[in-house]
């Protein structure tokens, strides 16, 4: 019977393909809008998890100023001295690396092009903070941190721009006022989190900056990086207490630095990111309703054309929910084409999608599973009403339609 009833039903819409696709086309719609909107979403999800990642493992960011962003306070906070960064070293538990920074705007000139850069002063410990990694050359070396010596590494973006070419080892970039030695190249990290340019940027010791670019022997930003499985509101604990008695502040004094964790601030980003994206496959389901109604209007145009058809059956001894299974079936099988079409469209859609947007595309079978079963679920919403109207059709009223 159920064989029978399928082969009635493909038959039902085989005679009448233009119109059973249009019925199927909202369909389609909702479930490659949902399809293409979550996995989309949750690719972008994906990607700002990456670029904050690039910031560094277990990274906790201390800089002067009650907050973060204008207002923060951190003009007239005392900033940080490079003993800060020894002083967490040293007497904190479930540190990896704590490396001082201070940075600067500077022009950078080299092989008679120029560019405008960020000039970053720091130690060894910077790159293990923020999970740098040379393309070619070496990190400083202990004597020209302590010397302050000409010397730098520059980033991919600074290497392009102004050499061009990859082997720039032992080539003289200056700024400001003075000349370094290129050490070595940055590894590529590409675009950050908030749409800066990782790359882009000249990383010399920071005595070298102190003294020939800024001046002064301020510290903006201490980097400090957790051990892996530390328990980092005990380590925030334990740093905020150390640098309070360092910067000598009393018990009723608030502070005067704050701290960034990075995780935190991943996950806070992440989490807006899949609001918006249910949000957005919210909206995109509501097309899903839509072609549901259009089946169920097609169908009562199909109950209504195909009366005499419906009386025949029932007069020859058809049984009631045999007539309504046949219209169901239908009903089900024009929502399960839709969304299986659906599918194909939606898995196209998210790949140039995800390669314009520039975001990791990763097919997501729950979803697509949940999106043909939602669609075939529509088909029995929507089409047991007429479904049911046919079964209960007066076999003799319906013989005598026209």
């Amino acid at each position: 019977m159920w064989l029978n009833t399928l082969l009635l039903a493909l038959r039902s819409i085989r005679r009448n393909l233009l119109r059973s696709f249009l019925t199927i086309l909202g369909i389609v719609i909702g479930v490659s809008a949902v399809i293409t909107m979550v996995t989309v979403g949750n690719g972008a999800t994906q990607a700002v998890q990456n670029q904050i990642a690039g910031l560094g493992v277990n990274l906790l960011q201390v800089r002067p100023g009650q907050r973060l962003g204008p207002g923060s306070g951190g003009s007239v906070a005392p900033a940080f001295k490079e003993s800060d960064a020894e002083a967490i070293a040293t007497q904190i538990g479930g540190v990896r690396a704590v490396a001082p920074e201070a940075r600067a705007s500077a022009t950078l000139v080299a092989s008679g092009k120029n560019w405008q850069s960020s000039v970053v002063g720091s130690t060894n410990e910077w790159l293990r903070t923020g999970n740098w990694a040379l393309a070619s050359g070496r990190e400083f070396s202990d004597e020209e941190l302590r010397a302050g010596s000409a010397v730098c590494l520059i980033g991919e973006t600074v290497r392009r721009e102004l050499f061009g070419r990859a082997d720039v080892l032992g080539e003289s970039l200056r700024l400001k006022q003075f000349s370094c030695s290129v050490i070595g190249v940055f590894a590529s990290k590409g675009q950050g989190a908030f749409g800066n340019d990782q790359d882009d940027f000249v990383l010399v010791p920071i005595n070298t900056l102190q003294r020939r670019v800024t001046g002064s022997t301020r510290v903006n930003t201490l980097l400090v990086s957790m051990q892996d499985g530390s328990d980092a509101e005990r380590l925030k604990a334990s740093l905020t207490q150390l640098l309070r008695e360092r910067r000598k502040l009393a018990p009723t004094d608030d502070n005067n630095f704050n701290v960034l964790d990075t995780k935190q601030l991943a996950d806070t980003l992440s989490g807006t990111t899949q609001v918006m994206t249910t949000l957005l496959g919210a909206v995109a389901a509501v097309s899903l309703l839509v072609g549901g109604i259009g089946i169920m209007n097609i169908m009562l145009v199909s109950v209504t054309e195909r009366t005499r058809e419906i009386g025949l059956r029932l007069a020859i001894g058809a049984l009631e929910r045999e007539v309504l299974l046949q219209f169901l079936i239908e009903a089900v099988v024009l929502a399960a084409f839709g969304g299986l079409a659906g599918i194909v469209l939606a898995t196209g859609a998210s790949i140039g999608l995800s390669f314009l947007m520039q975001v990791p595309y990763s097919f997501q079978p729950g979803i697509n599973l949940l999106a043909f079963v939602f669609s075939a679920g529509i088909g029995v919403l929507f089409g047991y009403f007429p479904a049911r109207r046919a079964a209960r059709l007066d076999p003799i009223e319906a013989l005598r339609h026209e």
